[in-house]
């Protein structure tokens, strides 16, 4: 690690309080690019950190930028990881105020909740499907902090990966009879067919994205815990939102789940 605990500190208040406030800021590493990776995810724990001293609930665990064609779209080529929290949450079919955010942008996320706890180094697939309790659609609406869209990976990773709201659809299947790769989702922006992909998009399989996140926070003495939800990263490019827009992200044998920006 290259930054002072103070100036962790510093940058993960200054970070939340972009998010809370719906205000943009530069990226981090324009001030500080001596940064590392592990000083990148410090910043992240310790938002999470100050969230649960308020009380709010860490609820779920996320893979960000592992879809081939959000890699592309972001010009990245690793994926990033961070975390969910409770009052990010918002019923489907349900509205989504603007005015609390900055530029939101939707995609469509084949998630799981596990039922066995999944550790690294050494996490594969196979460990994955032995894990999964059920598998459930949700669209995670990411809104990045930094102005213009202009960031690099590890302010990405500080800033909890655009962390700001998702909604979980409200049909549960066992993964067993799921085939994760080829499952089709189709994203509706007011009607229109907006995206299509299949489960293949991210990584090649998405509980590839679960076994990076394992191995990843075994590399840091954590696991998965049993019981976890995770969301493995977004099928299609990110949708740009505004007030007015009604979004449907349709799941093949996983049903659908919409909301509404206000």
């Amino acid at each position: 690690m290259k930054l002072t605990p103070q100036t962790i500190a510093g940058l993960a208040a200054h970070l939340e309080s972009a998010e809370l406030n719906a205000r943009d800021v530069t990226k981090i590493t324009d001030e500080h690019p001596e940064m590392d990776w592990d000083d990148a995810y410090a910043i992240q724990d310790l938002i999470r950190r100050r969230k649960e001293a308020r009380g709010q609930r860490t609820v779920g665990l996320k893979a960000g930028l592992t879809s081939f064609a959000k890699m592309k779209q972001m010009g990245v080529d690793t994926p990033v990881f961070g975390f969910v929290s409770d009052y990010m949450a918002r019923p489907e079919g349900g509205e989504i105020k603007t005015s609390e955010l900055i530029h939101p942008r939707v995609e469509a996320e084949i998630c799981v909740v596990t039922k066995a706890p999944l550790r690294g180094p050494g996490c594969h697939v196979g460990a994955v499907l032995a894990a999964i309790d059920f598998v459930v659609p949700a669209v995670e609406i990411i809104d990045s902090r930094y102005r213009d869209f202009k960031f690099d990976l590890k302010s990405v990773i500080a800033d909890n990966t655009s962390a700001s709201r998702f909604v979980v659809g409200s049909r549960m299947r066992a993964v067993d009879g799921l085939d994760l790769r080829t499952l089709g989702v189709v994203l509706e922006k007011n009607g229109k067919i907006v995206a299509m992909a299949a489960g293949a998009a991210v990584l090649g399989h998405p509980l590839t994205a679960v076994a990076m996140l394992a191995n990843h926070l075994g590399a840091r003495g954590q696991e998965i815990p049993a019981g976890s939800f995770v969301m493995t990263g977004g099928v299609t490019e990110a949708i740009a939102v505004q007030a007015g827009d009604s979004v449907i992200a349709r799941f093949q044998d996983l049903g659908s789940v919409g909301m509404r920006f206000v």
